[in-house]
């Protein structure tokens, strides 16, 4: 009974049951009206990060490089278009002698001179650099893959090898010179630029080296030529001429498509499997006349009209131990000189006038009366002629008189004492602390070292350098080479310096250093000199490094083998060089470089010289041969 009064009386307090659900109607109509405001607001949101349909990608069309690179990468006129581009280039241009200023290792004492690549370094089978008007010369060796992996196959000194190796040539010449032939081997990353062919008598190794690989060893390598072949342009009615030339193991030459000259080892084997039926000579005089090694191969006559160009390939190639290749032109119609043998004394083949450089390479091995450098027809388009030199009608400027040499005359300066005072005098020398100056009328006065300027201080240092003990230091070492392919040893040589300061005093000043070392060829009655190794740097005397420095050529010198012909050490001259380019030291061990220090400061590593000015000159050249 309680219970249900209780409960009627809460039934009572609330509100009517209609009431109470109008209310939850209400409710529920405005909150599905909030959903769907709610609802619609983000639907319109997301229409607004809709992306546009802009930007129809596939119009970059990025598969359309389709492109045909091979056939348009090697144009046939790349030659010509070079050589008129680098007309003015084409003389004995030589890159600037570079070396090492750095100052590392002052601190310890001990420094190494500053290493440049030497890019301009010519050899008989080209140089680094070109200059247009070449040949362009790619080294194949058919001992590795492409990938510079070992084939087997290939024995030093073995007859089947060598069969394998000239097969392989002679197929490359049947095929018409396709370079693919030499596809699978390995081929060297450096290419050289020869203006002409001439390799007197050398080890095989010669090629390798001088395209810069070292592992090919000297045996079954083959370098091929690419250019162009220009009528002279000293020939204004065209010329008519023909390759004669030799070969060890062969050399091969293609103009225009067609073989003119098949020079190989005339001994029934290399000859027969190289060229075989290719080409034969129809001339009496071939194989009648030595040349290098062996006899000369006389080529077919080819007619070149005014600024005619035809392409032209040499291929050369050996399978081990000596090499030689000589390439030479006969012009219709021209006299020569004849050797002891009674054949003609002919120029050789040349795109360019041969450079000193050049002629350097060839000389030392060149043998007399075998053929001439600087005669003959230089296939060019352009006059060389005249060496280059233009002619102006301007007035000649006035040069003026030199001046008189005053370097022996005292100076007189003026001296800034304590106080401002100054006095005209010249400086004597110095005893102790004080200077010893004197004025015009001769009158000495000696005075304190602290009462002058900082300047005239700095003036009696650099007048008075210290005393130093120069040490030269050489080492020969012989350098032998080890794998599977023989190679003779090398005989180099190392070269340093090391400096002591020997007398009291403070010299805080920069002093540059200059090394100069000798060789001459190995004929010694008539052997010319040789500058083996050239280098500068520079130290401060300091308490740091003890007043001392020792540094060391990083050059390797080489005084035989390789592609050198041999030489010896002679003698070596160091100076010591103030900041004013003042010399304040010299060492040597032959007094005539002292002597011509000026004229040997012109040369460049690699230069022969004379003995009386060390001036320039060309290598003696070998005796005449018991032939010619």
């Amino acid at each position: 009974m309680k219970r249900l009064i209780k409960k009627s009386r809460k039934v009572v307090k609330g509100m009517p049951s209609a009431v109470v659900l109008s209310i939850l109607i209400h409710a529920a109509l405005f909150l599905l009206a909030g959903m769907l405001v709610v609802f619609t607001v983000v639907k319109k949101e997301e229409k607004k990060f809709i992306p546009p349909k802009a930007v129809e990608r596939p119009k970059m069309k990025l598969k359309k490089p389709k492109v045909k690179v091979k056939k348009t990468s090697k144009p046939k006129p790349t030659t010509r278009i070079v050589t008129k581009v680098n007309r003015a280039s084409m003389p004995d241009i030589q890159l600037p002698e570079m070396s090492g200023m750095g100052g590392e290792g002052l601190g310890s004492g001990v420094g190494g001179f500053d290493m440049m690549p030497d890019l301009s370094e010519i050899t008989v089978l080209g140089s680094g650099q070109s200059i247009g008007n070449d040949f362009v010369g790619t080294f194949y060796d058919f001992k590795r893959d492409r990938s510079g992996r070992h084939l087997s196959g290939f024995t030093p000194w073995s007859m089947s090898s060598g069969l394998q190796y000239w097969g392989m040539v002679g197929k490359f010449l049947q095929s018409g010179w396709k370079t693919s032939r030499f596809a699978r081997y390995y081929r060297s990353t450096r290419n050289l630029y020869a203006t002409t062919f001439v390799t007197p008598p050398i080890n095989s190794i010669i090629a390798p080296l001088a395209f810069g690989d070292a592992e090919a060893g000297g045996s079954f390598w083959v370098v091929h030529y690419k250019g162009q072949l220009v009528c002279p342009a000293t020939h204004t009615n065209g010329i008519t001429f023909r390759f004669r030339g030799q070969g060890d193991d062969f050399l091969i030459v293609r103009v225009d498509g067609e073989i003119v000259l098949g020079s190989a080892w005339p001994d029934g084997v290399v000859d027969a499997t190289v060229v075989g039926s290719l080409w034969d000579s129809t001339s009496a005089d071939s194989l009648k006349y030595f040349m290098g090694n062996n006899r000369i191969e006389v080529g077919d006559w080819i007619t070149l009209e005014p600024s005619e160009a035809l392409d032209m390939e040499v291929l050369i190639g050996d399978w081990g131990g000596a090499s030689s290749f000589l390439l030479t032109i006969e012009e219709e119609g021209v006299e020569y000189g004849r050797n002891r043998q009674g054949g003609p004394i002919l120029p050789a083949f040349k795109t360019a006038e041969p450079s000193h450089d050049l002629l350097d390479a060839i000389y030392t091995r060149l043998r007399e009366g075998e053929l001439c450098m600087t005669n003959g027809p230089v296939f060019s388009d352009y006059d060389t002629s005249g060496g280059g030199a233009v002619a102006f009608s301007e007035p000649e400027e006035k040069i003026a008189p030199p001046e008189p040499d005053t370097s022996g005359e005292p100076e007189i300066r003026t001296w800034t004492l304590e106080g401002g005072r100054t006095v005209e005098a010249e400086f004597v020398t110095l005893i102790g602390t004080k200077a010893v100056l004197r004025n015009a009328a001769g009158k000495i006065k000696k005075v304190l070292l602290e009462q002058l300027s900082d300047e005239d201080r700095e003036y009696i240092e650099l007048a008075c350098p210290p005393v130093f003990n120069i040490n030269f230091s050489k080492k020969d070492r012989q350098q032998l080479f080890s794998g599977r392919y023989p190679r003779s040893p090398e005989i180099q040589g190392f070269y340093g310096v090391r400096f002591k300061q020997s007398s009291p005093g403070i010299y805080n000043h920069e002093l540059q250093v200059e090394m100069f070392v000798i060789g001459q060829q190995n004929s010694r009655l008539t052997g010319k000199y040789i500058l083996l190794d050239r280098q500068k740097t520079v130290f401060t005397p300091t308490r740091e490094n003890q007043r001392s420095y020792e540094f060391h050529s990083g050059r390797k010198v080489v005084l035989t083998g390789g592609i050198r012909q041999g030489c010896d050490y002679h003698g070596y001259l160091v100076t010591l060089t103030d900041v004013r380019g003042v010399t304040v030291a010299v060492e040597t061990s032959h007094k005539w470089l002292a002597e011509n220090l000026e004229n040997l400061k012109e040369l460049k590593v690699g230069n022969y010289m004379d003995k009386k000015s060390c001036k320039r000159t060309f290598p003696t050249r070998p005796k005449k041969s018991g032939r010619y």
